[in-house]
Formats: C-alpha cells, structure tokens, sequence
C-alpha cells in the first residue's frame, strides 16, 4: 500500500465541494437543517485515531512497557487511516461546499445556523484528515541500520 497523497485529498475535497455547491444551490430550500451530530462525532473519531496513532508507533517503536504489534494489525490500522482520510477528504468538501453557497445568506436565521454547522463539520473533517494522516505515518515502519547500509551502497553507484 502506497502513502496517501495530499493532492489526491485536495482533488477530492475541491471536486465534492464545487459538486455541492452546484446541487445546494438548486435544492437548498428543499432541504431539511443540516444536523450538528456529525460535528462531534468526526471530533471524536479524529481524537481516537490521535490516540491509537501515540499507542501504535509507540509499539511500533518497541518502548520499554509496550508490547510488540502484530503486523497484521498494523496492516489494518494503515487502512484505516487511509480510508479515513479519503472519506474526510469528501465530507470536507461536502460541507465546505455548502458553507460557501450559504456564506451570501448570514443575514437570515436558518442559513446562518446551516453556515456554521456546515463550517464547523468542515473543520472537523479536515481534524479528522490530519489524524488520519498522523496515524498513517505512525503505521511505518522504522528504518534499520540494515537500511542506511543498502542506502549507503545504492548512492555510491
């Protein structure tokens, strides 16, 4: 599996946002308040993946007090954070496209409340991306002296 890549994640954010701004501003007044629920929930899924990144590259690492992770589940987390970053990359743009088409409107009370509730989910998706992230490039594998030596003999040719 290859390193996420940021401008794949910017793709996506930008291409669901201009896709969202154009269907919101069609349907907007058909549509029901935006709920807030996704806000925390993607707050907290970002504080969880912060939390298994520490915990991972720590056993990773092999501290003192850790135990030794199995492969397979470092295999699995590096999915994870993988899908999570794609999958926040959408929502990103989801709610940032609908922030911006409601970002003429402040002055009425309901889409103002959708503003900030679309803002505020954006944000947390982008929360969630850098977590992602972070636990992805916790999920590596650290370099060995075996490494530098191929390294070293490579350079040299």
């Amino acid at each position: 599996m290859k390193p996420t890549r940021l401008p794949v994640l910017a793709i996506t954010l930008i291409v669901a946002a201009v896709l969202t701004w154009a269907v919101v501003s069609f349907l907007y007044t058909s549509l029901p308040l935006l709920p807030w629920t996704m806000l925390p929930s993607l707050l907290l899924l970002a504080l969880g993946e912060l939390y298994t990144a520490t915990v991972t590259r720590a056993r990773i690492q092999r501290r003192p007090g850790t135990k030794p992770i199995d492969p397979l589940v470092a295999a699995r987390l590096a999915a994870l954070a993988k899908a999570s970053a794609h999958g926040a990359a959408a929502l990103a743009g989801i709610f940032a496209g609908v922030a911006i088409y409601l970002a003429s409107s402040l002055d009425k009370p309901t889409p103002r409340r959708d503003f900030f509730v679309s803002g505020g989910t954006a944000l947390a998706a982008v929360a969630l991306i850098v977590a992602a992230l972070v636990l992805e490039h916790a999920c590596r594998v650290p370099k060995g002296p075996e490494d530098e030596d191929e390294r070293s003999s490579t350079s040299r040719i």
